[in-house]
């Protein structure tokens, strides 16, 4: 099964911004001793910056959303 980009430009600028952020909530969590917290950022911080690298995202796979540019 071969995937198709469906996350453009800015969309996935801002998953990286996202991505990026909820790393350092990440860390600060882990400084914090918020075993709980960090875990869930960190989750859904890999799972934002997969969909800026790869250009593919599942949900909006599931909903047919393609935010990439129509050229």
């Amino acid at each position: 099964m071969a995937f198709e980009r469906n996350v453009g430009g800015t969309d996935r600028i801002a998953r990286a911004v996202g991505g990026v952020g909820l790393l350092v909530v990440t860390l600060v969590a882990v400084l914090a001793g918020r075993w709980a917290l960090a875990t869930g950022a960190a989750l859904a911080s890999s799972g934002l910056l997969f969909n800026a690298v790869v250009g593919w995202c599942g949900m909006n796979a599931l909903f047919g959303v393609n935010t990439c540019s129509r050229e």
